[in-house]
């Protein structure tokens, strides 16, 4: 059974991936530093898990990625335990746009340097197989839609910089070393949640992603809901974003894993979105109708970092990974929304 390490796997996207890595039955080790997320996050993968009679199949280390002895160790104890760790699937980072403009040093620090220090170990223990977790950011503001994955990269946003210069590392070194097996998973907008109610998003920090938001909002818990900038180039003026089910992100990972063991060493780029645009008007007018609850909002100015469209050309992620996306935007909202009364109970 191969052993897959997880960085930011307490995080949103890697908690589920850990659930559809598990059903495809592959052990994980997983590393966080829990700065946006907590350890508690395992019992929901361990809830989850259990049904599936698999809960033996999780190693959790509390530690950062930039901490190349904590590293080491977590390399070393799986050697120990003759389970060597065979890839690594790379979520740990920051990722809000408008505070990476605001803070940029952060961002280099836990991104770029994070990463430089965890492809050193990987190297130094001849793990050469990673999955990158990459952003439609790196695009920056692109002059047509669908986005392919030959556009330019633009970023504009030091969030942006620092994906696309952790993808341009991993492409010196495949050059340089070319037994190393490289997928750079440059995703959209993941939304929703795990269909149990038993895992979805729950940052620690101050939330930046809309979805959460515009849960807290219709829960009452915030006022009200800010919707930035009312003059893009859309037809209601509010930005249009690729929204996609996590659950279905989380299986183009295990679907990308598998693809690296099975073929031959390569580096490959792919965007990973349903292909449909929504703008967030729409997108809320979903949320309200299949939850049947209200949701009040304002429009405030655009936000430093934003760009008008984010849509997906996903035809090479789905002729190469053989995966397809299965949930449509009611799924999202309804899974998202039962995940979040259950934490929003809670507080």
């Amino acid at each position: 059974m191969k052993n897959i390490l997880v960085t930011g796997g307490t995080g949103f996207i890697g908690s589920h991936t850990c659930i559809s890595l598990i059903e495809q039955g592959y052990k994980i080790t997983i590393i966080d530093s829990c700065f946006n997320s907590s350890p508690s996050v395992i019992k929901n993968i361990l809830l989850i898990t259990k049904r599936l009679k698999e809960s033996n199949l999780i190693t959790f280390y509390k530690g950062d990625i930039r901490d190349k002895v904590f590293l080491n160790k977590v390399f070393i104890e799986s050697l120990k335990e003759n389970n060597p760790i065979e890839a690594v699937i790379h979520f740990a980072g920051l990722k809000a746009a408008d505070e990476s403009v605001r803070i940029p040093l952060i961002y280099w620090d836990n991104n770029v340097y994070g990463s430089i220090c965890l492809l050193n170990i990987m190297e130094k223990f001849h793990c050469r197989n990673i999955v990158f977790s990459s952003s439609a950011t790196i695009y920056g503001n692109p002059k047509s839609i669908p986005i392919h994955e030959t556009f330019e990269i633009n970023p504009i946003n030091p969030y942006g910089h620092s994906k696309a210069a952790v993808e341009n590392i991993l492409r010196e070194i495949y050059i340089s070393n070319p037994k190393w097996k490289i997928i750079n998973l440059r995703y959209f907008n993941p939304i929703g949640a795990h269909e149990s109610g038993d895992l979805g998003e729950r940052p620690l920090k101050n939330e930046k992603n809309l979805f959460p938001i515009l849960c807290k909002v219709a829960y009452e818990k915030n006022r009200i809901l800010k919707i930035f900038g009312r003059n893009w180039p859309t037809s209601d003026g509010t930005a249009i974003r690729d929204y996609i089910h996590v659950m279905d992100l989380a299986d183009a990972h295990v679907k990308s894993l598998n693809f690296i063991f099975n073929n031959e060493p390569q580096i490959m780029n792919l965007n990973v979105g349903t292909g449909l645009g929504l703008t967030v008007l729409e997108m809320v007018e979903t949320f309200m109708n299949k939850n049947n609850c209200e949701i009040p909002y304002e429009f405030c100015d655009r936000r430093i970092g934003d760009v008008p469209i984010l849509v997906a050309n996903n035809k090479k992620a789905i002729s190469t990974l053989k995966w397809q996306p299965k949930r449509n935007i009611s799924d999202m909202c309804l899974d998202g929304w039962r995940w979040q009364q259950k934490v929003l109970n809670e507080i």
